[in-house]
């Protein structure tokens, strides 16, 4: 089977859109001096509920991208699940050849995480603080297996972002 084959069947399955972010630790934790660590963001769609008890997600990202670089070193994460009014910020995070993600966080409003500290997108229908449990290669990709530590449900407005045949899409 040709990969041309299996992306196209594969953008035949809808899929809800989220934000997955981080905070790099400091660059050096023992001086107070020293810069903080950026705010780190992903686009990602091939995300899901693993588990109930323990309350477990997976997110599944690209081996050697510099979120996986990073939750291999950070174990503590988040995931907004993005409205269809935030597209634009779904797009933004994930832009080849972007930006800074210092710059790509500028002007979208987001809280910190009172448990992990990453950024959670304001206006998002559902935040999700995670600590990680397991890390799975599998191909090119790592699934990342995260136990949620807080869940906050920011906004009932709008429906979920979706992804279907290669576009971002709404629902209904």
């Amino acid at each position: 089977m040709s990969n041309e084959a299996f992306k196209a069947a594969m953008s035949r399955l809808a899929a809800g859109v989220v934000l997955v972010t981080a905070q790099e630790p400091p660059l050096d934790p023992d001086d107070p001096l020293a810069p903080a660590g950026e705010d780190v963001g992903m686009t990602a769609t091939a995300f899901l509920s693993v588990s109930l008890d323990p309350p477990l997600v997976l997110v599944s990202l690209r081996t050697g991208a510099r979120m996986d670089d990073l939750l291999d070193e950070q174990p503590l994460w988040a995931v907004s699940v993005l409205t269809e009014s935030q597209r634009h910020i779904a797009g933004r995070f994930a832009m080849k050849g972007r930006i800074s993600d210092r710059l790509l966080f500028e002007d979208i409003p987001y809280e910190r995480g009172e448990t992990t500290g990453a950024p959670l997108v304001g206006g998002a229908l559902a935040n999700l603080e995670c600590r990680t449990e397991q890390r799975v290669t599998a191909g090119d990709h790592t699934l990342v297996i995260g136990r949620v530590l807080a869940a906050r449900l920011p906004s009932t407005e709008g429906g979920p972002l979706m992804y279907f045949r290669g576009r971002y899409r709404q629902l209904g």
